[in-house]
């Protein structure tokens, strides 16, 4: 039988390599009871080494916060360009699309292109503002009242705008992805307002940069298996990928190299 010293060790090494525990898991694994399972994560929480949840534990803090859309911008900026690119081999000729907002898809606008032309309706004002430059772009901006944060709209006057449109793909960008609880937003007036984009699109596809994986937003947007495509960098955990790949997701992953070893 491992002592208190192994089995932590053990916890956090698994928690190193996949960023999350399950109790049940650990205790099949260890041949120890559920109780002596969580008692020994309450310890790690303790010492400020895990953050417990109902039935697991995640090495980062996952509840995250509504940050201001250019901070988040200075983030993973490299990896961000990258998945737009990607994501912008995706547009059709005379396409027409529902972009989201937040500093991934704004990176996602900066490099977008038509293929002959575009019809884009976006909540974003910065996304709008990036679009409106190019002439083969037609942009309906919906209104509503604007979030500071994000710079974008939100709001039953939001999704009004919506009404009577049918396009064939929503780009959207996320604060958290999670096996257990999903596709989530940092509020709950953009996850319902990304649920009413969703209704008027053929396609859901995600653009999130690895740091996304594991974090829960405050507003449930849906679970994984609402999403058609994702659009990642190579950080992306092996158990998400394939878990996303049997939830029916088809994940794209640009290039570049893994943060971790």
């Amino acid at each position: 039988m491992l002592s208190i010293a192994e089995r932590h060790k053990y916890i956090l090494d698994l928690l190193n390599t996949h960023g999350f525990v399950r109790v049940t898991d650990l205790a099949e694994r260890l041949g120890m009871t559920k109780v002596t399972i969580r008692n020994d994560l309450k310890m790690l929480e303790g010492k400020g080494m895990l953050y417990r949840m109902h039935g697991s534990a995640s090495k980062a803090n996952p509840h995250v916060s509504d940050v201001n859309v250019k901070v988040k911008g200075q983030l993973n900026s490299e990896k961000k360009r990258l998945i737009g690119l990607e994501a912008a081999r995706h547009i059709l000729e005379d396409d027409s699309v529902i972009i989201g907002s937040g500093s991934t898809v704004e990176a996602f606008a900066a490099v977008l292109k038509p293929v002959r032309h575009l019809n884009v309706v976006t909540l974003s004002l910065r996304v709008s503002m990036l679009l409106c430059e190019q002439e083969n772009i037609d942009v309906l901006q919906l209104g509503g009242n604007v979030n500071h944060n994000s710079l974008s709209v939100r709001g039953d006057y939001s999704a009004s705008g919506l009404a009577n449109l049918v396009c064939s793909k929503l780009f959207i960008g996320v604060d958290g992805l999670d096996l257990e609880y999903g596709v989530t937003a940092s509020t709950v007036e953009e996850a319902t307002l990304t649920q009413k984009m969703m209704q008027v699109a053929s396609q859901v596809v995600v653009l999130a940069d690895s740091s996304k994986f594991g974090k829960r937003g405050f507003g449930r947007i849906g679970s994984l298996e609402d999403i058609d495509m994702l659009v990642t960098d190579a950080g992306i955990p092996e158990h998400f990928k394939t878990a996303l790949e049997d939830a029916g997701v088809d994940v794209r992953v640009v290039a570049g190299e893994r943060p971790f070893a």
